[in-house]
């Protein structure tokens, strides 16, 4: 029993979070009323909607982008096409498998099964996601500007877990996975204007929705918020963020920026609805990927290791 409780101790942890924080936006949703819920969504544009989606679109080429910069540039010869499938297949993991198949071990099993070199793939997964948090590090004092007063009551060791758990750890870790692309800084730059336009076109979502449902907002505002939004998601206590990511948003978005919990529940939920429509071609490339990594199912997954 030990022994099993040990190897599944994490995946029961992050399932019970997951249970525990949709239970909690149920009680926010019968406390706030389903009929201002769905009052809130009829507010919303067609035409906003189509601007939305299209942002989101463009976000996910952003980050195939991002991804196929640090490939190209660590010497894995692969095409944009090859790189935007991988990706589009590691999304749609992420939203629809169990978290025994994460997004990233997808793409690392595609990767080498188009016979890419797997260290170099590896490499350059753990430096993506990594640029990825640089990218909303840059935004996250502006959040913690408008927020201070809710956060400064929290423990700072707690603040320091949500950041970066282990900070020293973090810090070696980064740099050994940046080694390869130290000696190109244009690479790394690249790939971080690709994070850049990635973060425009989610802020800028969020940003229309927030003036189509009478709630503006600056923009610049909704970028901090989001960030801190995004730091607390990547603590492991729930399933790919799930309920998590919705509770910290609409937690930030009431108490900071002023909206109602209907609003800022109806446009968390409209996000990762929007995220997950547009994770869904990757359905299309992932039987032969899965396919594959049944064939490799003998060899060390680098799993949860990738940072």
């Amino acid at each position: 029993m030990s022994v099993w409780w040990a190897r599944n101790r994490q995946r029961i942890l992050q399932l019970a979070g997951t249970i525990l924080a949709v239970i909690l936006l149920i009680v926010l949703l019968r406390e706030d009323g389903w009929g201002e819920i769905l009052a809130t969504f009829t507010k919303i544009k067609t035409s906003d909607l189509l601007w939305v989606a299209l942002l989101f679109f463009v976000s996910r080429i952003a980050t195939v982008g991002r991804w196929h910069i640090l490939l190209r540039s660590g010497g894995v010869h692969i095409h944009f096409k090859d790189s935007m499938a991988l990706t589009f297949t590691g999304l749609f993991a992420s939203n629809f498998l169990p978290t025994t198949i994460g997004g990233d071990v997808v793409r690392l099993a595609g990767a080498m099964q188009m016979g890419f070199d797997r260290a170099v793939c590896l490499a350059s997964i753990a430096a993506d996601r990594l640029i990825g948090m640089a990218g909303m590090t840059m935004v996250a004092p502006i959040g913690l500007i408008h927020s201070w007063s809710l956060l400064e009551p929290l423990p700072a060791s707690l603040l320091t877990f949500a950041w970066f758990h282990k900070p020293l750890a973090f810090l070696k870790r980064t740099f050994s996975v940046f080694n390869l692309w130290l000696r190109k800084p244009l690479s790394l730059l690249g790939s971080l204007a690709f994070t850049w336009v990635h973060m425009l076109c989610l802020f800028g979502s969020i940003y229309i929705l927030a003036n189509d449902l009478g709630n503006p907002v600056s923009f610049w505002m909704i970028a901090g918020l989001w960030s801190l939004t995004y730091f607390i998601t990547l603590i492991p206590i729930s399933v790919n963020g799930y309920g998590l990511q919705e509770l910290s948003f609409t937690f930030f978005m009431t108490n900071v920026a002023g909206w109602s919990p209907a609003v800022s529940l109806s446009v968390a939920v409209m996000l990762r609805a929007f995220s997950i429509l547009a994770s869904l071609p990757g359905a299309l490339f992932l039987p032969s990927i899965t396919s594959a990594m049944a064939e490799q199912k003998n060899e060390a997954s680098p799993g949860n290791n990738l940072l």
